[in-house]
Formats: C-alpha cells, sequence, structure tokens
C-alpha cells in the first residue's frame, strides 16, 4: 500500500524525457583539460539536475576550479582518476573504475586522469545545474602520469 501522504503533488501530465546519444551537448560550462558533455540539463527541461559524462585525455588534468553552490556526485566509468583538493592542492584521491566521489559546493579541486594511455570517463551529476567556476592554474610536480 502507498503511504497517502506521498500522493500528493502526483502528476499524470507529464512524460519522462529520453536523450539519446546523438542528441549529447557539449555546449555546457567546461574547463580545460576536462570535456564535459550534457545529457540532463536546462535546455532539454531540467530544472533541479545536470547529469552527464566527463572526459579526461591519457595523462591530462583539468585546471582548478569549483562548483559554485552546486553539489557533484562521480562514478568513474572508465579509467583511474586522482582529484587534488586542500590547500595548494596537496591532498588526493584515487579513484579507480566503479568508485564514486562526492565534491561539497564551493570546494576548489582538480581532477586528473592517472592513466598515460586510457582516457578517463566520469558519470557526474549536479544540482541544480552545472556551475563551473574555473580558477588560476597552479604548478603541480610533474604528472608522474605523463608520457
Amino acid at each position: 500500500m502507498i503511504n497517502p501522504h506521498l500522493r500528493t503533488g502526483v502528476r499524470n501530465d507529464r512524460a519522462p524525457a529520453v536523450v539519446t546519444a546523438d542528441q549529447l551537448t557539449v555546449e555546457t560550462r567546461q574547463s580545460a583539460g576536462a570535456t564535459r558533455i550534457a545529457a540532463i540539463h536546462r535546455g532539454m527541461g531540467a530544472d533541479r539536475i545536470w547529469l552527464g559524462k566527463v572526459l579526461n585525455d591519457p595523462a591530462y588534468r583539468s585546471v582548478p576550479h569549483h562548483h559554485a553552490g552546486a553539489e557533484t556526485g562521480g562514478y568513474v566509468l572508465e579509467g583511474k582518476a586522482r582529484i587534488y583538493f586542500g590547500e595548494g592542492y596537496r591532498e588526493y584521491y584515487d579513484l579507480d573504475e566503479g568508485d564514486f566521489v562526492q565534491v561539497p559546493p564551493w570546494l576548489p579541486h582538480i581532477e586528473c586522469n592517472r592513466s598515460k594511455d586510457a582516457r578517463l570517463v566520469w558519470l557526474t551529476a549536479r544540482t541544480p545545474d552545472n556551475l563551473v567556476v574555473n580558477l588560476p592554474d597552479v604548478d603541480l610536480p610533474p604528472s608522474e602520469f605523463a608520457s
């Protein structure tokens, strides 16, 4: 039995929206070193979530950035990732295929592909939208992942 309190607000005048692979777009906020591919976003009718893929080329990293007031969830679909954060970006977490990460709002971070020859693909959800604030680039020690 359905809880009667959950029936409030039920609407039958809408339908799910399907976004096919040929409808994906890179016409979204970007950061050098990371390509964001939007699927679910304001332009297709979503008003409280952004969902898409983020790609990092082999041995490449994004510029420092944060997502303003947006909360971000990421899932490593393919590859090996590293996320730098903290004072001077000296802290980091390594993630492998199948791992998830939650990035709090306003947290400056850098995404890095830990592979020299394979791409890194994230599935990324952000609410309320794909808010991206790029920050000045920083010198990090040379990547041990670079060719």
